[in-house]
């Protein structure tokens, strides 16, 4: 009984620190700034009015129309994969640093090192709602009656915050050791945002044969993007069997991510 009570207290300590670490690391997102969390729509914002300009006006690219949504427009195509491309990408950048960032009080105060990059991912997913509902407001006022399908998006998610929080394990820790980290971290983001089929449509590919297709979908993010897209742009069912490949790529990645931080956890003191 005493152990069950030490440890019921233990996960308790736990979980308000993480909530302390969640709502520091939210208060200090826009702090000094004069916009403050207008950013968090500012931002997504200019992407969709580039992309628009450069794919649909000059280049006049062709979004898919949605079966049976009907739809036949880029911008809202655009915003069903790119408002969930930034939750994946902001959550990889902000977890990566998470550990330096925190490096003084990890240096005083032992705790669980895990919390930091838990707190952080919770953050960032915290911005991305107000993203997330900005889109579906404007899904709305196109239309598109998604709300039926907004317990879909909560399980697709989930499972991207799942992949996120296993790949920001594994990096933060790993940039702790190798500071390089975060800066090929950059380019290896510039060039999964231009793999993952976010401004344009997948027929591109699926034109250069179906080994090219089957080549380009073993990506799980171009995977969970598309389903994303099945249920707010289409507003149909996405496929049972992407999902099922987006979360054994999301679990399998988050396992291999508590095994790497465990692993070298042991000396992030000293290293930091």
């Amino acid at each position: 009984m005493q152990r069950a009570s030490q440890r019921a207290g233990s996960l308790a300590e736990v979980r308000e620190l993480t909530r302390s670490l969640t709502a520091r690391e939210i208060r200090s997102q826009y702090k000094g700034s004069v916009l403050g969390w207008f950013w968090s729509l500012l931002n997504p914002l200019a992407q969709i009015i580039t992309f628009t300009l450069v794919f649909s006006v000059i280049l006049r690219a062709e979004p898919p129309v949605g079966v049976p949504s009907g739809q036949h427009n880029y911008t809202l195509w655009l915003i069903t994969g790119l408002i969930p491309w930034n939750l994946f990408a902001n959550g990889v950048v902000g977890t990566t640093g998470s550990l330096l960032a925190q490096g003084s009080l990890i240096s005083k105060v032992y705790f669980p090192r895990s919390t930091v990059v838990v707190s952080k991912i919770l953050a960032v997913a915290f911005t991305s709602l107000i993203e997330f509902v900005v889109m579906v407001i404007v899904l709305l006022a196109a239309g598109s009656m998604v709300l039926p399908w907004l317990p879909v998006v909560a399980v697709l998610f989930g499972l991207e915050m799942v992949m996120v929080l296993g790949i920001g394990l594994m990096l933060s820790v790993a940039n702790v050791y190798f500071r390089d980290i975060q800066y090929l971290l950059n380019i290896a983001l510039q060039l999964l945002f231009y793999s993952a089929a976010i401004i344009f449509p997948i027929s591109l590919i699926a034109a250069h044969g179906p080994r090219a297709l089957h080549i380009f979908r073993l990506n799980p993010l171009v995977r969970l993007f598309e389903a994303y897209r099945d249920v707010l742009y289409d507003l149909r069912w996405p496929s049972f069997t992407d999902v099922g490949y987006v979360a054994l790529w999301a679990f399998g990645i988050l396992l291999l991510g508590m095994v790497v931080f465990r692993r070298f956890q042991g000396r992030l003191v000293e290293e930091l």
